[in-house]
C-alpha cells in the first residue's frame, strides 16, 4: 500500500492548474502558506457509509467497564449533533454552537459555548487550521517529513485526530479524548472542543475566557498600608495571586468538583511539607462526599456541607478575600479552600481568636500593634457584655459599686428599659441593612435621617432615654470593629441572649447564660482544632502571642494548633 506523506513545498502560486496546492510547514512546525487551496467535494452518501466502517472499527467489542454507547463519539457528525441536541439542548440554547469547517481536506466540527470562547486563541488556531492540507495514510504509515515525528496507528479519521494535535493546533493546554462526556463538561467549563468527521476522537481546547473583575482592595479587610490586591470571582486568578507570593514547589493545589448540575470548581491549597496529611485528608474527603444539585451560593454552601449540620451561629471558618492572608494561613500550616465564583476563601481550622485579628496589627510596629489589638479586643467585649451588665446594675441599684452611682437614667421614658433596647437593636439592623441596600449616592441621605430623625426625636419625644442611645451606640461601633463579619452578628446574638436573661433573672441570668455560651463555644471543634484554643485548653505561649503582638524575627516556631510537620518558622540563633 502506498504511503503518501505531508510534503513542506515551497510554492511559488504559478502552479499548473493540474497540479494540488501543498502546505509548506518550516523546520518549527510552523505554517508559512497554503496558496490556491479549495476544499474537496463531499459525497455525502458516501461520507456516512464509510463513518459506519470506521466507527465498528474503532469501537471494536464491547469490555465490561467501558464506555458506554452514548458516551462514545459517533464518527458521523449527522449523529454527533443528534447527539448534542439530546445533551446539550444544541439548537435550543442560543449560546451553545456547533460550526462546520473544512481544515485540511477534512470535515472539522467546533463545538463551544459562545460567552467562554476566547476570540483570540480561536482565531490563530483557525488561521492554522484553514491551510493545512492532509493526506491519506494506511493505518501503517508514518509522517517522516512532518515537524513532529510520530507513528500513525489509526485509520484516516483519527490520522487527522493526530496531526491536528501534534503540528496543527498551537496551544499549549490540547488533549485528546474519545469520550463525550468529557468533552461536554470541558466545554461547560469554558473548553472548546473540536471533532474531525470519520474519527471517534475529540481534541479537547482549553481556550476559556470568563468574564471577570479587576483585583482590588476587599471592602471589608481595609488596611491603611499594606497590598491593595484582593481576591476575584476567578478561580484561577484567586490561586495566581497566591501562587505569586508563597513560591514553594511544595505548595499543592489540588482540584475537586463538586454539584451534580453546576459541577462548581474547588481548590485546596496547603504547602505539602508543613500541613498535617490527616487534616487534608479529612477536608478532602469531606468535600467529595457532598451529593448535592449544585452549589451557586459558592463557599457558604460548601462550609454548610462541610462543617455539618448545627445551629451554632458562631462561624467555624475563616472567610478572606485577601492574598496576604491566605498565605500567612498556608504558612502556619492551615488549608485553604478556593471555590469558583466566589471572592472569599475558606480557611481550616480556625478558632474563635482568628476571628479577632486584623491585617492592620501586623502593618504596624509591634508596640502600635499590640496597642490597636487591645483596643479591637476591648470594642469586642463591649458589643457583648456593655449592655447586659449596664441593665443589670440600673435595675439592681445596690450592685453598683461606689463611684459610679451616677450610672442609669436621670428621667423615665414612656417604654420599659428592656423595650427601649430591643427596639434599639432592631432599629441598628434595620439601619445596617439599609445601608447596603442604598445606592452610595443616597447613604448619606439615609444616614441623617437615621441619626437625626429617627434617634434625636425619639428621645425628645419621651420613648427612650440618652443613655440608652449612647449605650447602645458604644456597643454598635465595637460590634462594627469586629474584623469578622461572621463572628460580629454571633456577638450581636449572644447580646441580646444575656440582655434578657438580665431582665428574666438578673444576676443569677448573666452568670448562667455567660456559662453556658463559653461551654458551649469550648466544646465546639473546627476540623480537631478547639474553638477556645489556646485560652482552653490552655497554652501560654500561643496565648501571648494573641494578646501581644511580637517582633516578626521572635517567632521562631508555629503554633501547635494544627500539628505541623515542620513547626520551625525560622532557625533559632
Amino acid at each position: 500500500m502506498k504511503k503518501i506523506p505531508i510534503k513542506p513545498k515551497q510554492l511559488s502560486g504559478r502552479e499548473e492548474a493540474g497540479e494540488e496546492a501543498k502546505l509548506e510547514i518550516d523546520h518549527e512546525g510552523n505554517i508559512i502558506s497554503s496558496h490556491d487551496w479549495l476544499p474537496p467535494e463531499f459525497h455525502h452518501e458516501a461520507m456516512e457509509d464509510e463513518a459506519e466502517k470506521t466507527e465498528t472499527e474503532h469501537r471494536g467489542p464491547s469490555k465490561a467497564g467501558g464506555s458506554s454507547k452514548e458516551d462514545h463519539i459517533p464518527s458521523d457528525f449527522g449523529r454527533l449533533k443528534k447527539l448534542l441536541e439530546k445533551e446539550v439542548g444544541l439548537n435550543q440554547s442560543f449560546d451553545i454552537v456547533f460550526r462546520e469547517m473544512v481544515f485540511g481536506g477534512h470535515k472539522t466540527g467546533i463545538f463551544y459555548y459562545n460567552g467562554f470562547a476566547k476570540d483570540t486563541v480561536l482565531t490563530m488556531i483557525l488561521d492554522r487550521m484553514s491551510a493545512a492540507e492532509i493526506h491519506s495514510r494506511t493505518l501503517e504509515g508514518d509522517i517522516t517529513k512532518s515537524p513532529v515525528s510520530h507513528q500513525v496507528t489509526g485509520g484516516k479519521g483519527q490520522d487527522a485526530v493526530q496531526l491536528f494535535m501534534d503540528a496543527i493546533i498551537p496551544h499549549i493546554q490540547v488533549k485528546e479524548t474519545d469520550k463525550l462526556s468529557e468533552v461536554i463538561d470541558n466545554v461547560s467549563m469554558g473548553a472548546s472542543g473540536f471533532f474531525f468527521e470519520g474519527s471517534n476522537t475529540a481534541i479537547i481546547v482549553d481556550a476559556k475566557s470568563f468574564p471577570v473583575r479587576t483585583t482590588e482592595e476587599p471592602d471589608l479587610e481595609r488596611v491603611v498600608r499594606g497590598a491593595r490586591d484582593g481576591f476575584v470571582e476567578t478561580l484561577l486568578t484567586n490561586v495566581t495571586l497566591v501562587r505569586r507570593r508563597i513560591r514553594d514547589p511544595k505548595l499543592k493545589l489540588e482540584m475537586l468538583r463538586a454539584g451534580r448540575r453546576t459541577h462548581t470548581d474547588i481548590c485546596l491549597a496547603y504547602i505539602d511539607d508543613i500541613c498535617d496529611p490527616a487534616l487534608v485528608e479529612s477536608i478532602r474527603d469531606k468535600i467529595q462526599k457532598v451529593e448535592v444539585d449544585g452549589l451557586p451560593l459558592a463557599e457558604k454552601q460548601l462550609e454548610e456541607a462541610i462543617v455539618g449540620k448545627s445551629w451554632n451561629p458562631y462561624p467555624m471558618v475563616r472567610y478572606s478575600e485577601r492574598p496576604d492572608i491566605v498565605s500567612v494561613h498556608l504558612l502556619e500550616g492551615h488549608v485553604a479552600v478556593f471555590v469558583d465564583t466566589s471572592p472569599s476563601v475558606i480557611i481550616l481550622p480556625t478558632t474563635f481568636f482568628h476571628h479577632v485579628q486584623h491585617a492592620e496589627e501586623y502593618r504596624q510596629t509591634p508596640t502600635v500593634g499590640t496597642y490597636l489589638r487591645w483596643v479591637r479586643f476591648i470594642g469586642i467585649a463591649a458589643s457583648i457584655f456593655l449592655l447586659p451588665l449596664w441593665f443589670l446594675l440600673v435595675t439592681s441599684p445596690e450592685l453598683k459599686p461606689a463611684g459610679l452611682e451616677f450610672l442609669g437614667p436621670q428621667k423615665t421614658a414612656r417604654l420599659p428599659l428592656l423595650a427601649q433596647f430591643l427596639i434599639a437593636e432592631l432599629g441598628i439592623d434595620l439601619m445596617r441593612m439599609a445601608a447596603v441596600h442604598t445606592p452610595s449616592p443616597l447613604a448619606t441621605a439615609m444616614g441623617l435621617v437615621a441619626a437625626i430623625l429617627v434617634g434625636d426625636v425619639a428621645v425628645k419625644s419621651g420613648l427612650f432615654v440618652n443613655e440608652v442611645i449612647l449605650y447602645l451606640a458604644i456597643a454598635a461601633v465595637g460590634t462594627f470593629a469586629t474584623p469578622s463579619y461572621e463572628l460580629s452578628l454571633a456577638n450581636r446574638l449572644s447580646r441580646l441572649g444575656l440582655l434578657v436573661l438580665a431582665a428574666v433573672f438578673k444576676v443569677p441570668g448573666v452568670v448562667i447564660g455567660f456559662t453556658a455560651m463559653l461551654v458551649y463555644l469550648t466544646t465546639r471543634r473546627s476540623y480537631n482544632a478547639p474553638y477556645m484554643w489556646p485560652f482552653i485548653p490552655f497554652n501560654f505561649k500561643a496565648l501571648n502571642e494573641i494578646i501581644v503582638r511580637r517582633p516578626f524575627m521572635a517567632r521562631k516556631n508555629r503554633m501547635s494548633l494544627t500539628q505541623t510537620t515542620d513547626n520551625t518558622r525560622q532557625p533559632k540563633s
